[in-house]
């Protein structure tokens, strides 16, 4: 015969002994409290777990789990009466003595609040009794030193407190209200998430307590603080019961609007899921404890019948709650019903009756069915170190020490139905999981808890926080995530500011600098775009700049690079002709060898824009103000020695002229070598002490890089630009007061003419070139050099082609002598 061994346990937190459990509310008040479907369930739980380590021959063998269950009625003076008489053994206190010495006290399950479990573990830590709670999720349990002999199945506050906060990051709500119990378990709870939650970047609007010591919790004065804050998130860190009062006051209020954030106390709960509440709790999420899967508990609660042995008043307190009818061998002792009520049978089945069996989906259940096989497993190692040691340095599994069962408690592990396995760690803490729920109105208008994610801190990285947002229901019109925010997201191109004397949450959007971008939403300052990108109209991004330069891919550029080769023939084109015609008397008159100089000079000018097109680089940037400067200087001298020949001439023709020597070529030649040698001279310095060179201008312009020549010494450049002028000027006034000078023998008039049209187009140029930027200042300059060009060749030898090729009748010696007055030196006619 198996020799059978009492082993007691106690479990705290259950209400259904109504004989017992009366509360004081309002003065001279008392209330019978009513039948708790949750706490039953629990109950039968502990004794599934004990009936199914009891059957298993694998473990205790030849031992007999028993159990003991006091009721405390939730009271804390009823906690310190319940825990020193199981320590007694006896119906009353004898501190310090234990008087059933055959039925050794193995372990304490409970208490499921944490105030009661603290106070519980101060008692039970100096005996070192293991505690094991399955609901105490207060961290100040975790200090191994106030708490040596406390453990619990259900995770630490503290891992609750930081899931929560991912929770509400993770749905972007940063402007949150606090709601919290005003005990240990929720003022410890709430402080902790409002650290995590300010830690991620959110702000607390208010934090308000649930006033256990008021009737209505204060409850009306909550709801007015919820109903005026303009706060669409509230964490709320209570139990459920406690609840009751504020969710009646905001119906009454009528608030609505808001998204509550349960903590597992009461996040699963079915005292709200009536139809009165669903306007204020759809949508609704939070953690829950991890819903585990009890194998064989179902058709256990199933077998449940009044005549059990075990709780009988408990069991008839179901039936009546259940079937709402009495016994008719005592009272009502659910005090439910009060008129008329039936009578029950004993025969009603509960198998159709579900609540029964959803009440919690077997989460805070499954925690003390779990707390029960730690207690099993624990014994059985202390039992099998027996068996497995011939020292006898084992304890007796039979006359244990409570201290010497806390060892294995410490170091027990226990695998779990769902395959994952249990175990505590320095500070009597298991793994913490949870799921994540979600409150959903179904479409009969029925409430249900159904879970979207998993908070595992046991899981792979990665996996500890994962949410299935295509399976959250949302009550709004959208079914979008609902905002709780200060002040509306800064959009990219925004920074936040905050507002002085507000929180961080709490800003204005103030638009980036020209010049700065920012590249996402809420940026707290802006980003400078580098030297080589400007950003776009939203300053969200910065985008590379252009890079321009008169390109001859550009079509402004193609056209002037193909105006400037066209119009470079005409002069060569006019050369043919006077090359053809250089016998002919007008030709003779202008001096054919200066004539064909200055026609290749006015097309080497034409050509010279060619250097202004295309990527600017360095020698490209060398040359082509020196080439323009220097093919204009000898284009302008031969001008001017044409208009010296002219004046000289006909001062020479006079009779008795010492000039006649001056008339010669000769001189006309020293005229161009000297005043294009003072251009060389200066275009020489130029290059020699600060010569042009390629740069890129960056930060002139928001949108562009230009690539231009810097001109090196911009006193070099308006110098040979202004010897260029005084040349022109020279020749003009020179021309100027030649131009009454017979027509036939001089030009005059047609130098007047192109000078004065060169200076009108350079002096237009300078006030241009002054006034633009970029590539539009090397547009200016090309067409200044082709307008000039074209005045020049057009001037000087329009009507020399106008008489060759369409009056041949006055290109004749006889024609030419009616006209003017032959002047003869040394019997030679003066040719200009």
């Amino acid at each position: 015969m198996k020799t059978h061994h009492k082993i007691n346990s106690i479990e705290m937190c259950f209400n259904p002994l109504p004989e017992k459990c009366v509360r004081n509310f309002k003065k001279g008040t008392r209330r019978v409290l009513g039948f708790n479907f949750e706490s039953f369930q629990q109950l039968q739980a502990l004794i599934f777990a004990v009936e199914e380590i009891n059957n298993n021959s694998n473990i205790l063998p030849n031992i007999t789990l028993g159990f003991q269950i006091y009721d405390s009625c939730g009271v804390l003076q009823q906690d310190l009466k319940g825990t020193l008489q199981v320590l007694t053994g006896w119906n009353w206190a004898i501190p310090n003595y234990r008087c059933l010495h055959d039925v050794p006290l193995t372990a304490i399950i409970g208490h499921s609040i944490s105030t009661h479990s603290i106070l519980l573990a101060h008692i039970l830590g100096l005996y070192r009794y293991p505690q094991i709670s399955h609901f105490s999720t207060s961290p100040l349990l975790s200090d191994r030193r106030q708490f040596p002999s406390f453990f619990r199945t259900v995770p630490s506050d503290s891992f609750q407190t930081i899931g929560l906060a991912k929770l509400v990051i993770h749905f972007g709500w940063t402007w949150l209200g606090l709601l919290a119990i005003d005990n240990d378990y929720g003022q410890q709870g709430i402080q902790l998430v409002k650290q995590e939650i300010i830690k991620a970047g959110a702000c607390v609007a208010f934090t308000e307590n649930i006033l256990i010591s008021q009737p209505n919790r204060n409850a009306p004065y909550i709801v007015k603080i919820m109903k005026e804050s303009n706060v669409k998130a509230i964490v709320i860190f209570s139990s459920a019961v406690d609840l009751i009062p504020i969710f009646d006051e905001m119906l009454v209020q009528n608030v609505t609007g808001k998204t509550l954030i349960a903590s597992e106390a009461w996040s699963t709960s079915d005292l709200f899921l009536e139809r009165k509440y669903s306007s204020l709790l759809s949508g609704t999420v939070g953690l829950a404890l991890y819903s585990g899967i009890i194998t064989g508990f179902e058709e256990f609660l199933g077998r449940i019948h009044p005549s059990m042995s075990h709780g009988g008043n408990w069991m008839r307190g179901l039936w009546e709650k259940i079937f709402r009818c009495k016994f008719s061998d005592q009272q009502n002792i659910t005090d439910s019903l009060n008129d008329q009520i039936k009578q029950c049978t004993g025969i009603e089945n509960l198998e159709n009756i579900q609540k029964i069996y959803d009440i919690l989906s077997l989460r805070v259940s499954y925690y003390v069915y779990t707390a029960v096989h730690v207690v099993g497993k624990a014994m059985d190692s202390l039992q099998k170190c027996i068996k497995e040691n011939t020292m006898g340095k084992c304890p007796d599994v039979l006359n244990f020490k409570p201290w010497q069962l806390l060892h294995y408690v410490k170091n027990v592990k226990v695998l779990l139905t769902s395959g994952k396995e249990i175990s505590f760690d320095e500070n009597g803490d298991p793994p913490a999981m949870y799921d994540i729920v979600n409150w959903q109105l179904s479409s009969s208008g029925i409430m249900k808890h159904a879970k979207v994610g998993s908070y595992d801190t046991a899981a792979l990285p990665g996996q500890h926080f994962i949410i299935n947002t295509s399976a959250l229901w949302w009550a709004t019109e959208d079914q979008k995530v609902p905002l709780s925010i200060c002040s509306p997201n800064c959009p990219p191109g925004f920074r936040k500011v905050v507002l002085r004397g507000e929180l961080v949450c709490c800003f204005r959007c103030v638009p980036c600098p020209q010049g700065e971008i920012s590249n996402h939403t809420d940026a707290l300052g802006c980003i400078k775009c580098p030297a080589d990108k400007w950003p776009n109209l939203q300053k969200s991004e910065c985008l590379p700049k252009t890079i321009e330069y008169l390109s001859f891919d550009d079509p402004l550029g193609a056209t002037l690079a193909s105006t400037s080769i066209i119009s470079s023939l005409v002069p060569v084109i006019i050369l043919r002709l006077f090359i053809q015609y250089k016998t002919s008397p007008i030709v003779k008159a202008n001096n054919y060898y200066l004539s064909c100089l200055l026609l290749v000079s006015i097309s080497l000018c034409f050509l010279c824009t060619l250097s202004f097109i295309g990527y600017p680089q360095k020698q490209n940037c060398l040359l082509r103000q020196i080439g323009f400067g220097m093919v204009f200087a000898l284009c302008i001298s031969c001008i001017l020695a044409k208009t010296i020949m002219v004046v000289l001439a006909f001062m020479a023709s006079k009779p008795a002229s010492n000039l006649r020597k001056c008339a010669s070529p000769f001189v006309s030649y020293m005229v161009i070598f000297i005043c294009s040698l003072l251009q060389f001279i200066i275009c020489v310095s130029w290059v020699f002490f600060s010569p042009s060179f390629p740069e890129l201008k960056i930060e002139s312009f928001s949108r562009l890089i230009i690539i231009q020549c810097n001109e090196g010494s911009p006193e070099a450049f308006w110098s040979m630009l202004g010897y260029l002028g005084v040349l022109a000027t020279g020749s003009f006034i020179v021309a100027f007061f030649a131009r009454k000078l017979p027509d036939s023998f001089n030009e005059a008039k047609c130098i007047t003419f192109s000078m004065f049209a060169f200076l009108c187009v350079w002096m237009s140029f300078i006030a241009a070139y002054l006034s633009s930027s970029g590539k539009n200042t090397v547009v200016m300059e090309v067409f200044a050099i082709l307008f000039s060009s074209w005045a020049l060749l057009i001037c000087m030898f329009a009507p020399k082609c106008f008489v060759i090729l369409l009056r041949p009748n006055m290109n004749t010696r006889g024609h030419l002598m009616r006209k003017i007055r032959t002047v003869t030196v040394n019997t030679k006619i003066i040719y200009i």
